[in-house]
């Protein structure tokens, strides 16, 4: 059964292509270590909500966007053991060093989740 990394931030619109370079060249390595799709959407219609939202959840300000995201990965398991290696390629992969792909946002405003899937329509 497929498993899903959910992820969503508040990126600077100014950084709007520095957050597409960063994902890109990241992403990458979910790919390597067995993901099967990965979408990062750029927030063009988030509507306030009465009680709570996407940007009050990650404390956007107007300058920023709001970016959904995850990571689909064939099973919890390949998910597991690509989390496990994380800490070693974040030290041995230029792509996922912080030095080298900086993260274009407050990483401290993600908030992110694992799922597994119980309701699937369409391919």
């Amino acid at each position: 059964m497929p498993y899903i990394d959910g992820f969503v931030i508040a990126v600077p619109k100014a950084n709007k292509q520095k957050f597409i370079d960063h994902a890109n060249t990241g992403d990458s390595v979910f790919m390597e270590m067995g993901a099967t799709r990965i979408l990062e959407c750029w927030g063009d219609d988030v509507p306030d909500g009465k009680v709570t939202d996407f940007r009050r959840a990650v404390q956007a300000n107007e300058d920023e966007a709001v970016v959904f995201s995850w990571v689909e990965w064939p099973d919890k398991a390949t998910r597991d053991k690509a989390m496990s290696r994380m800490e070693e390629v974040m030290k041995s992969d230029p792509r996922m060093n912080p030095e080298k792909n900086p993260m274009p946002f407050d990483g401290k405003r993600m908030i992110y989740g694992g799922f597994a899937p119980v309701v699937t329509l369409g391919s």
